[in-house]
């Protein structure tokens, strides 16, 4: 992308109707590292790939929680979302940030005695980055989000763009070579409402290796999965404990899932084509059924 007298800020139109600043904000998402997100009808689930600067180097976080029943993970400029979202002070170091994200979490417990939809705080964020779109002197936020988190109305997933614009997915992936993972979700994306947490986190993760360059794989140093559910809160699963994901991974394909699925669809329409007249006997059989499921 070459300078134009139309990107000098955010508020001058191209002939052609563009943003150029909004525009070379969404490019900052795409050169992140990539992030997976899927919803099924009781969970959440995030898978991200992390990076490090250099071999000597740590892995930079990918995913935050924000509430008990919320988190999201990041793909651009880490220094943007800093100001989107609260990082938890820790032993190790203190980031002093803006927690705005946090906030509304926090304000909604005092004043409403509830936690926040995640509707609502998806969309707070959301004026929060369009404002810097309307405004001379001020950028775009270099920073996208995949939000997930359950509330009264189930679980979510939502893409928060630099933009302001924010969309809610059964399946989505950002940052550099997400259409890969993005392809494998379009091909699966049936089995993910009737999903497990445990298949729903194989899934993802098979999305994100798939979007791996040829000379790389998933470790549990550079892998990050976050899980949220009915009943279950926000979890982040890191280092060791991703590794036995990464076991089970290895030990199922997607063949192998596919035909267990299939069999199952095949039982549960056996059971709803069986004749009901009959009296126990039917009913036996259904009760069978599933107690093998």
């Amino acid at each position: 992308m070459f300078r134009n007298q139309y990107d000098n800020d955010a508020t001058t139109w191209s002939p052609q109707g563009r943003l150029y600043q909004v525009e070379y904000a969404m490019e900052a998402v795409k050169q992140g590292s990539v992030a997976v997100g899927i919803v099924s009808k009781t969970h959440a689930v995030l898978c991200a790939l992390k990076r490090n600067p250099e071999d000597l180097g740590s892995y930079q976080k990918k995913i935050v929680m924000v509430d008990e029943h919320m988190g999201f993970a990041l793909a651009g400029l880490t220094s943007d979302a800093r100001v989107l979202r609260y990082e938890p002070i820790c032993l190790v170091h203190i980031n002093y940030a803006s927690n705005f994200m946090r906030q509304q979490a926090i304000a909604s417990r005092v004043v409403c005695n509830r936690k926040i939809p995640i509707c609502r705080a998806v969309s707070s964020i959301a004026k929060k980055a369009q404002i810097n779109t309307q405004q001379y002197g001020r950028r775009p936020y270099g920073v996208g989000f995949l939000v997930i988190g359950y509330d009264d109305t189930g679980p979510h997933l939502y893409e928060f763009l630099p933009s302001g614009s924010i969309l809610e997915y059964i399946g989505a992936s950002i940052g550099a070579r997400s259409q890969s993972a993005r392809t494998y979700l379009e091909r699966c994306v049936d089995f993910f409402p009737d999903a497990t947490m445990e298949n729903l986190i194989l899934h993802g993760l098979r999305a994100l290796r798939d979007s791996l360059a040829q000379d790389k794989e998933l470790t549990s140093l550079n892998t990050s999965i976050a899980v949220v559910g009915k009943d279950m809160p926000f979890r982040l699963i890191e280092n060791d404990d991703v590794s036995e994901w990464l076991v089970k991974l290895g030990e199922t394909s997607l063949s192998a899932y596919r035909q267990s699925e299939r069999a199952a669809a095949t039982a549960v329409a056996t059971t709803a084509a069986a004749p009901t007249s009959t009296g126990s006997g039917a009913t036996g059989s259904a009760g069978d059924v599933m107690e093998t499921d």
